[in-house]
């Protein structure tokens, strides 16, 4: 059952570009909540973030381990932002009263370390902390310590007709308590991670995250 996904990440290995070492024993869940969904004019609003720990080549989650802020946003909030703020709850006080972001962007970095950084549709929030980070005048993220969970679901559950995170977490009976709220959606991505671990086990000969990424990266080379 799992000799095609092994054929693709031996595949995809050939090309795959291996960046800098990485912590293979603590990865990051995180999400990002923003003005809205153009990463060319929307602004980053806050971050909320979680670490995955590996015991025994198990994963567990690490409440504990977390983070999150909310980005200062100098700028009086548009009228177009105002459905955008019911959608995730940081209202104009809140993001009047945040953090600086380029202390907040620095203190995240460090929190971050060498950790890998998983996402669901990681190119949105990627986008989104890289050009905050440039605005800011900081370094971004190392761009091959990132993890998409949307393909490499899709590539470990073939059968499953599912796209956005609202139908993986359906799929596997999740719950996510506020939708569209960082925090919260975090932990559901963090749970979905460890859902699609079994499958990833059983996929890859050694489930780390370069090999996972592998794998996909090669979900675009299946039929849709």
């Amino acid at each position: 059952m799992w000799q095609a996904p092994q054929a693709m990440w031996q595949a995809a290995s050939r090309w795959f570009q291996l960046g800098p070492p990485v912590d293979e024993a603590r990865w990051v869940v995180l999400d990002v909540e923003s003005s809205g969904l153009d990463v060319r004019s929307d602004r980053l609003l806050a971050i909320a973030a979680m670490g995955v720990h590996f015991d025994g080549g198990r994963p567990r989650l690490q409440v504990a381990d977390s983070f999150e802020v909310v980005l200062r946003q100098p700028e009086a909030t548009a009228p177009a932002d105002k459905a955008n703020i019911l959608l995730h709850g940081i209202g104009v006080g809140a993001q009047r009263e945040g953090v600086d972001a380029a202390e907040a962007l620095a203190a995240f970095a460090r929190w971050v370390g060498a950790s890998p950084l998983i996402a669901f549709h990681a190119a949105f929030d990627r986008a989104m902390l890289d050009r905050a980070c440039r605005a800011a005048g900081l370094p971004v993220l190392p761009a091959s310590a990132w993890l998409d969970l949307a393909p490499l679901a899709a590539v470990l559950h073939p059968g499953v007709r599912a796209k956005a995170l609202d139908d993986w977490l359906a799929h596997f009976g999740i719950v996510c308590a506020i939708r569209h709220q960082a925090a919260s959606d975090t932990l559901a991505t963090a749970e979905l991670l460890l859902r699609l671990w079994p499958a990833l086990r059983r996929a890859l000969p050694k489930p780390g995250l370069r090999a996972a990424q592998a794998l996909a990266d090669a979900q675009r080379w299946m039929p849709g």
